[in-house]
């Protein structure tokens, strides 16, 4: 693994205050990264808690777990896995409930920088975007190379929340037919040509949007995130607490209906009515806590 694993935790002081950790209690870090959350928690647990620290990325994690092991934590539990899989990975804890889970949404700053696999458009990497290789599946080149303009489209659109991904999937589609579009240098000079130029020059950057989409579907975001809010009432303790931060307007929306409804079920009482956000002296030490948005609830066991 490449590059010095750092991880500033967005939000960290909100999160704490949200999802209240006691000494003695077990918490899940669903989204452990380099394990800034998981040990501001394990902090507040103390010796006699446990926190249970799940990490996609299985680079991330070894580098995390041998942090854990060196230092002897012997309180944290550092899995590779998903958190749509937190009630598979929990039970091989030995663990029936928790009383708190934080999901933090966002890709790491080492992706973009370290990591090598083309989630930023500002390198020329090859296009990858996926968060553990070790897993397979379909890279962000399969993607663009494979689907039909027509899925290319509607993934830019649903995704991406693209104005122009019909243009853009025609020049994708266009590209490729004369060579593989493999690096993210490609990509983004396709995308340029789908785009009138008037619309180039403004503060977001042409293929942004088209970036997201690719990472979404490339792995499965949004279903990793229904996936576990289906079950997420089976991992909480009566009274515990969830926290999740999202960076886009897609999971935020998932988030909030998700509260929205289980607090009308009677399930969930919400805690933050609206979502939390950084303030000016975060993002400016870290620009990744500017698009962030924290909502959480406590479970409510229904009366049968």
């Amino acid at each position: 693994m490449t590059g010095e694993l750092m991880h500033t935790p967005v939000l960290l002081e909100s999160v704490l205050t949200l999802l209240d950790p006691k000494p003695g209690e077990v918490m899940l870090d669903g989204t452990a990264n380099g394990g800034g959350h998981t040990l501001a928690l394990r902090g507040r647990v103390g010796s006699g808690g446990r926190v249970i620290a799940i990490e996609r990325d299985s680079e991330v994690m070894e580098k995390f777990a041998e942090r854990i092991k060196k230092e002897k934590m012997a309180n944290v539990t550092v899995v590779a896995g998903n958190y749509a899989d937190s009630w598979g990975i929990l039970e091989r804890c030995g663990i029936r409930r928790v009383d708190g889970i934080l999901l933090d949404l966002g890709f790491s700053s080492w992706h973009v920088d370290e990591a090598g696999r083309g989630f930023s458009f500002q390198k020329n990497e090859p296009l990858d975007m996926r968060y553990d290789r070790q897993g397979g599946g379909e890279t962000a080149a399969d993607i663009i190379n494979n689907r039909r303009q027509d899925e290319l489209e509607r993934m830019i659109r649903d995704y991406g929340e693209e104005r122009f991904a019909r243009g853009i999937a025609q020049a994708i589609v266009a590209a490729r037919k004369h060579i593989r579009i493999m690096t993210t240098g490609m990509l983004v000079a396709a995308i340029r040509q789908g785009v009138p130029r008037r619309f180039q020059q403004g503060k977001i950057h042409p293929a942004t949007r088209t970036f997201q989409a690719l990472r979404i579907a490339v792995n499965d975001e949004l279903g990793c995130l229904d996936r576990f809010l289906s079950e997420v009432s089976d991992l909480l303790a009566p009274g515990g607490r969830l926290a999740i931060i999202s960076f886009h307007s897609l999971e935020d929306r998932l988030v909030k209906n998700f509260f929205k409804q289980k607090a009308w079920e009677g399930i969930f009482e919400i805690i933050t009515r609206k979502p939390l956000t950084a303030e000016c002296g975060e993002v400016r030490r870290n620009r990744r806590a500017r698009s962030a948005k924290l909502r959480g609830g406590r479970f409510i066991r229904p009366t049968a």
